[in-house]
């Protein structure tokens, strides 16, 4: 099994999750996934938000990576960074960044509660650009990496 396969399978939901529809929201998603759009779900606590997800990543058989927005969350949390590895430095994805290399759905539960120097960055995915920019510090010289959102 290859890395992506298995990195795949590792945010596969395998169970059906639960879920009672109570309108039109599940072929509404199922628009919005064929189409490429991205959804924002509204609601109080625990009306069903994160269930309605779960059950649309199982239903469209799509990896789903979940992050739990904070006051304290960091653009580079959702994009990577790079971190010291032994005796070299190495780029580590963050979940945004994972969930569109794999087409992966990516949910930021509470994305309100982020900071909105964070937040900035999932704009060019969320418009017609479709792309996730990562830019390379100065000092490594690498290219601007463009990821466009798969699936």
């Amino acid at each position: 099994m290859s890395d992506d396969t298995a990195l795949k399978r590792a945010y596969t939901i395998d169970t059906e999750p639960f879920y009672l529809d109570s309108g039109d929201e599940i072929p509404l998603f199922e628009a919005a996934a064929s189409a490429r759009l991205p959804i924002m779900l509204k609601g109080p606590t625990g009306c069903g938000k994160t269930r309605f997800v779960e059950h649309m990543a199982f239903r469209l058989k799509r990896p789903l990576i979940t992050v739990a927005c904070h006051e304290d969350l960091f653009a580079s949390d959702l994009i990577g960074r790079y971190l010291l590895k032994d005796d070299e430095t190495v780029w580590v994805d963050g979940p945004l960044t994972r969930a569109v290399r794999m087409g992966a759905i990516c949910y930021l539960d509470e994305v309100v509660e982020a900071r909105k120097d964070t937040t900035v960055v999932i704009h060019p995915l969320t418009d017609n650009r479709r792309t996730l920019s990562i830019e390379h510090p100065p000092a490594l010289r690498g290219p601007l990496l463009r990821l466009s959102g798969a699936g």
